[in-house]
């Protein structure tokens, strides 16, 4: 039968419900709940705990923390603090949006976006530059059939194969563009 409006108002009675409905209702009584002795309230002394609220940990620099909470969680982590221009950025996500906002996500991905770009650049300055032709995995698939695996087959990233080269070549032509006009306009300069 299909699903048709009705009064979603409409109360039922319990013991029907668990008549018609096998395992309806099963944790509404705790001695039918599976996992009823482990929710056993105890007295914090019992479980070894020595607080009813654990101790705050101090920040070391500011943290990021969202408008909608009164203050930091208890404890937090510090492995990755946020730097430069995109912890700049993801500041200010947190500092004016609400995590249920989209703007709030979308300023965190933009920063995301540009923290990869300023580490891309700065690989430029290692002894092991970013290659972006072996590590997006292009030549992964020349010893593989590329071309005839690619048709008569029900493969999910054929949907997106022609945004690839757009998404994995296009940041570094940009990058490449940008520094020849830069060189170009120092030269010229001189």
């Amino acid at each position: 039968m299909p699903y048709v409006a009705s009064d979603h108002t409409k109360k039922y009675d319990p013991e029907a419900l668990r008549q018609r409905i096998p395992g309806w209702g099963v944790d509404s009584d705790p001695a039918d709940r599976p996992s009823h002795p482990r929710e056993r309230l105890e007295p914090p002394e019992a479980t070894g705990a020595h607080w009813t609220m654990p101790v705050q940990q101090e920040p070391t620099r500011g943290r990021e923390r969202s408008v909608e909470h009164e203050r930091l969680t208890p404890v937090f982590g510090t492995a990755q603090p946020l730097h430069g221009l995109s912890g700049a950025i993801r500041r200010f996500a947190y500092d004016r949006y609400s995590e249920g906002q989209t703007a709030h996500w979308l300023v965190l991905v933009a920063g995301d976006r540009v923290d990869a770009i300023t580490e891309h650049l700065r690989s430029f300055a290692s002894r092991r530059p970013d290659d972006p032709i072996t590590e997006s995995g292009v030549l992964g698939e020349v010893g593989h059939h590329p071309i005839s695996s690619r048709f008569g087959v029900q493969r999910a990233d054929l949907r997106h194969t022609w945004l690839d080269p757009i998404i994995v070549v296009g940041p570094w032509v940009l990058a490449g563009v940008f520094a020849v006009r830069t060189v170009a306009k120092l030269v010229g300069r001189r």
